[in-house]
């Protein structure tokens, strides 16, 4: 006897009103990096897909735009989901991503596998969602730059070690390289390729 496959988890029950509001928090935490926002709380996505990753991917890609998933991600139901809810066609090679998702509880990540963007086209770099046990604990940076009044302070957990040097490389090819959006559960910050890191604690 053949089970029926599970249903596909629920997208946005109202796609405009929902995805609009998810792309207005995400333009909110871009433009205002250090500002946590909520963005998903009404999404139950499949295991290892945090709410607040969904909606972004949900709110932002589509069939025009490369999604990467990490290997922690890769496998799973993530994959087919953010497919069939977003169309955004899923590819092997994360420097041909315009958005990827990884899992920074499972697995590190180096900023330049990701594409960079170019002299002539620096908006065609990857935009890296990493999913992160707390948006609260953890390592502290401190960052200043647009956006910004004076500094701000963050703690992130599942930071990797050598994160400060990444970010310094990273902020020194601006204006290429990657911005960031750090998510756990509902909630998710970013921390754009602007942005320079002034200070770091264990």
């Amino acid at each position: 006897m053949t089970l029926p496959a599970s249903p596909m988890p629920a997208g946005f029950s109202d796609p405009v009103f929902e995805g609009q509001a998810a792309f207005r928090a995400l333009m909110d935490a871009m433009v205002r990096p250090g500002l946590v926002v909520t963005a998903g709380a009404a999404l139950a996505p499949p295991a290892g897909l945090m709410p607040a990753a969904a909606a972004a991917i949900l709110a932002i890609c589509d069939f025009e735009t490369p999604l990467w998933l990490s290997p922690a991600l890769q496998g799973g139901a993530a994959g087919p989901y953010l497919r069939f809810h977003a169309g955004a066609p899923l590819v092997t090679d994360p420097a041909s991503a315009a958005f990827a998702v990884l899992d920074g509880r499972h697995e590190a990540f180096r900023l330049t596998d990701f594409a960079q963007g170019d002299a002539s086209y620096p908006d065609r770099s990857t935009t890296v969602l990493v999913q992160v046990a707390s948006l609260t604990a953890g390592k502290q940076i401190v960052v200043a730059g647009p956006g910004i009044a004076g500094i701000a302070e963050l703690r992130i957990e599942d930071l990797p070690d050598d994160f400060g040097a990444q970010w310094q490389a990273n902020r020194a090819a601006f204006p290429l390289g990657v911005d960031l959006i750090f998510v756990s559960g509902n909630q998710l910050v970013a921390l754009p390729r602007s942005a320079r890191l002034v200070g770091e604690a264990a």
